[in-house]
């Protein structure tokens, strides 16, 4: 008859949460989440699941309750509540599923199967598991990370049909489960809008169960009814350690028959008559014990509570009390949150209505909805900033702990910190002469009994009227609106983070990156479905205070007008700080302050940020860093970030700033900082590899932590990137441009390239020059044929140059296209240089642009080339003289490696590059501007 000739066999098992049994036929909700237990099992059954290519579906293990302490060690017999130690039960009841030990496992479990995951809104997820047969725990292997153990299965056995005893139980228990669905049947005789009510499928399916089950399925039939039934956790445990399918009848039996009687005693059965209902003549619902309505609304058998209307059995007071006790936790709640007037008017409508709705009204659900968000914000709460005399310090040191460099944002931020300590010191002398003058109005009404003269009242009148004027000097914290612009990897997401801590203020990140519906930014309104408020109210929601530090982050990713509105035109109002205290949101549809939010907003260009919305933010480039700032940048925060994240220690990786440098340089082209960290954890990585080695090999000295240059090829390939080095010797023709950006935001220089060849003026660019490139060469080649009898390379000042010559400028370097207004002067140069038969001395680099008049024009990105061409090898830099303020950027080793000469016409630069060169036209150097 028993359940024996099991199998033993390893299985993973997973503890279910306190006071949850899982019967084999019957399925269990187990949440996920805080079960690092079950998180660790699933993601190492899948990976096997996946190399045995089985379905997901397929996954199992064994489902084990926790012990009780109210049951015997066999697990066989209840114990009587007053006979168990106080001790005991305190230690059952801190137990915690995920937390589980060995011990507190009970010897009887269930093979379980998972069916699906379960996750509804506004809930944690849930797996969805159900039993397949009866399992015994011979002992545990390991607990951590998940329990595994050596397990029996027990296979259902059949009951001979030749054992009466077996067989009368087994009608039985048909008999009692026919009797407790009647019953619940009965308890949905209600109107809609009373108690339980038993769906018609659900009802149908348990009797096609109870009818077709035959005396095979005895076993299977208990299990089930042993798990709708409303039965103690004890008497489920014993259930399931029945592995006796006569011995499970037999408790199955029990537990319905209880439960029978116990529906029946609660509920008064009457006749009704034809004529009319009295009151009391249906089902008393109100005397239901309510554990069973617990069950049943639990089960999903249950409707709808509401009161049962007069004349209907009694009132459903427990559902009425719960619901009016929630109402009065709402209205406290609304009144803890210090509304504005205007939202606590809003509020007081809008409960006042809930109050009268009922229940089931499809609107009661939306406005308590609203109520709890109102409830939730933030509207008078903030973060106390504390500004004592270490504040500035502090934050500074913040900052330059968490970044290198960034000197002009870390500047504004401590402005804004400056402003902010004034204000508040302020606030506070006014708040100060406020009380005192207040004080002096209060106690001037003077006291009959005391015979206190009261003050005259012009007297009165000035101290009103001087109350008045400080209260309107009272200063309001309006925060500024950052936008940081910079390419991608220089940290304007980090810095933002080192800001709130800085100020001591709660951050939120909101990343607008492809937001294209209006909505998302202002929220939808209440008359929706599924309505709810936008990004920014639901970010105060998250913070909990007034005056966060929000990031919103790529806004530059930002949608345009569309068919869902336009967001970018939305964040007007968001990012306005002469409207943003009354930002409305649509499903609030209260003015909210937003002007104590600090907001940052990061972008990678400035080109798709609309006119409008751009102007409400203060802007704050971030450059490229530097092969300076990338190396000091590594050494302080890279390297050890990836020495800590590949499992070494410190010293046990020695990277030198010759490794670093050349990494950076022959590795990675970028103005960030992504891709070298990428590189370093490469590095790491190799040496972990090696240190592991020595260690398994028990040979840990002979490990050596040192990084040299040569490994690097070994290590990370052979180089990706070449440096473009200056020429050994100059020749006529050649010149030495700079370039701010050639790839990745590095500057680094350029060669330009002029050869000429008999032909009939022709000139030829290659090299995959831009447009305005083309310009700047046809504007030197002009000012060259006009000045060339002045600059002696004519005999005769009518003469054509060109006419008997063709030219060919190029550029190396052919597939990376080059374009921008900066080698005007290069190319004069250069030109000159090719006709005149003189080179240019090759340490010479160059950069500007010229006009028809010879004069040199200003260009950007001086840091970056002036860096550029340290690296590169050159010693002398010829720069436009309106550029000379750009150079005080520029870190002090760069420029105190190159010698720059700022120029401002075409004459001075000749004489700088050839000094000793005599030429016919020398009185121009004296820069009057030649007439055209």
């Amino acid at each position: 008859m028993g359940s024996n000739g099991g199998r033993p066999t390893k299985l993973s098992l997973v503890p279910l949460p306190k006071g949850s049994v899982l019967l084999p036929g019957a399925t269990l909700r187990i949440p996920v989440s805080n079960r690092p237990d079950l998180a660790n099992l699933l993601s190492s059954l899948l990976d096997r699941g996946q190399s045995n290519r089985r379905d997901a579906n397929s996954i199992t293990f064994g489902c084990i309750p926790l012990c009780s302490p109210f049951l015997s060690k066999d697990g066989q017999h209840v114990i009587d509540d007053g006979t168990v130690d106080d001790d005991k039960k305190e230690e059952y009841e801190s137990i915690d599923a995920g937390q589980a030990r060995k011990e507190d496992l009970y010897r009887f479990g269930t093979l379980g199967k998972v069916i699906g995951v379960q996750r509804r809104a506004y809930s944690e997820p849930h797996l969805l598991v159900q039993g397949v047969q009866r399992i015994t725990v011979r002992r545990v292997l390991k607990e951590r990370p998940f329990f595994e153990a050596e397990c029996i299965l027990h296979d259902e056995k059949e009951p001979s049909p030749s054992d009466a005893e077996t067989v009368e139980l087994f009608e039985q228990l048909r008999q009692l489960s026919r009797e407790f669905l009647t019953l619940l049947r009965y308890t949905s005789l209600m109107p809609a809008t009373g108690g339980p009510r038993l769906s018609p499928i659900i009802a149908r399916k348990f009797e096609l169960i109870i009818t077709k089950s035959d005396l095979a399925q005895a076993g299977r039939l208990a299990d089930v009814m042993a798990d709708i039934a409303e039965s103690g956790l004890e008497e489920k445990l014993r259930v399931l350690s029945a592995l006796d399918v006569k011995t499970r009848l037999e408790r199955v039996i029990d537990i319905l028959s209880k439960q029978n009687q116990s529906i029946r005693g609660n509920v008064k059965f009457t006749t009704i008559s034809t004529d009319s209902v009295p009151p009391g003549s249906l089902i008393d619902i109100s005397q239901i014990d309510p554990r069973l309505r617990d069950l049943l609304s639990r089960r999903g058998l249950a409707g709808s509570q509401g009161s049962t209307p007069p004349g209907v059995g009694g009132r459903n007071n427990d559902s009425d009390e719960k619901e009016s006790n929630e109402l009065d936790e709402l209205q406290q709640k609304l009144k803890e949150a210090q509304l504005s007037p205007e939202a606590r008017k809003v509020a007081d409508k809008e409960l006042r209505r809930l109050r009268k709705m009922m229940p089931m009204n499809q609107e009661y659900g939306v406005v308590r909805t609203y109520l709890e968000n109102i409830a939730e914000l933030p509207w008078a709460k903030v973060t106390e900033d504390k500004l004592g005399p270490d504040t500035l310090k502090l934050a500074r040191k913040q900052l330059d702990d968490d970044h290198y460099g960034l000197e002009r944002i870390k500047k504004r931020l401590l402005e804004y910190l400056a402003v902010l300590r004034l204000k508040q010191s302020t606030n506070q002398d006014l708040e100060r002469q406020i009380a005192a003058l207040t004080k002096e109005l209060d106690n001037s009404g003077g006291d009959i009994e005391k015979d206190i003269p009261s003050l005259p009242a012009s007297d009165r009148a000035a101290i009103e009227s001087k109350l008045h004027m400080l209260t309107s000097r009272r200063m309001v914290d309006k925060s500024p609106i950052l936008l940081l612009v910079g390419p991608p990897g220089t940290g304007k997401t980090s810095l933002a983070r080192s800001v709130a801590t800085a100020l001591g203020r709660k951050f939120h990140r909101i990343s607008l990156g492809g937001v294209r519906d209006e909505a998302e930014i202002r929220g939808h309104r209440r008359t929706y479905v599924a309505a709810m408020p936008g990004l920014i109210v639901n970010g105060l929601k998250k913070v909990g205070v007034a005056n966060p530090v929000f990031l919103l982050d790529e806004i530059d990713k930002l949608g345009g007008p569309n068919f869902q509105g336009d967001p970018s035109a939305a964040m007007l109002e968001v990012l306005d700080p002469e409207q943003n205290y009354t930002f409305v949101d649509h499903y609030i549809n209260i003015p909210i302050d937003l002007s104590k939010v600090l907001f940052i907003a990061t972008a990678n260009s400035l080109d798709t940020i609309p006119a409008p919305l751009f102007d409400r933010m203060e802007t704050i480039q971030l450059s490229g860093y530097t092969t300076v700032e990338k190396r000091h940048i590594a050494k302080r925060h890279l390297i050890p970030k990836q020495i800590r994240a590949n499992g070494l220690e410190e010293g046990q990786v020695i990277i030198s700033d010759d490794v670093i440098d050349k990494t950076t340089t022959s590795y990675t082209r970028e103005s960030g900082v992504r891709n070298l960290e990428r590189e370093l954890g490469s590095i790491c990585r190799y040496k972990a590899v090696q240190y592991a080695d020595a260690s398994d090999a028990a040979k840990a000295d002979s490990y050596n932590p040192v990084v040299s240059v040569d490994d690097l090829e070994e290590i990370l390939g052979i180089e990706r990137f070449d440096e473009e080095i200056i020429e050994k010797h100059g020749r006529p023709g050649v010149v030495t441009g700079l370039v701010a950006y050639s790839t990745g935001g590095q500057g680094s220089i350029l060669f330009i390239e002029v050869a000429d060849m008999p032909g009939s003026g022709r000139v030829q660019l290659t090299g995959k020059l831009g447009d305005v490139l083309k310009e700047s060469v046809e504007v030197a080649l002009t000012w060259v044929k006009a000045h060339s009898f002045e600059l002696g390379l004519t005999s005769d000042p009518n003469e054509d140059i060109m006419k008997n010559r063709s030219l060919h400028v190029h550029c190396p370097s052919g597939a990376i296209p080059k374009d921008g207004p900066s080698a005007g002067l290069a190319h004069t140069i250069g030109l000159i240089s090719l006709f005149s038969g003189k080179a240019v001395p090759p340490k010479l680099a160059m950069t500007g642009e010229v006009s028809l008049r010879g004069r040199v024009m200003p260009v950007g990105g001086i840091k970056e080339k002036l860096i550029g061409a340290l690296r590169a090898g050159v010693t002398t830099v010829l720069l436009p003289h309106q550029n000379r303020k750009e150079v005080k950027d520029v870190p002090e080793e760069v420029s105190r490696g190159l010698e720059i000469i700022y120029v401002k016409h075409i004459w001075e630069a000749i004489r700088h590059v050839w000094p000793d060169a005599h030429w016919p036209g020398q009185h121009h150097m004296n820069f009057m501007e030649s007439r055209l």
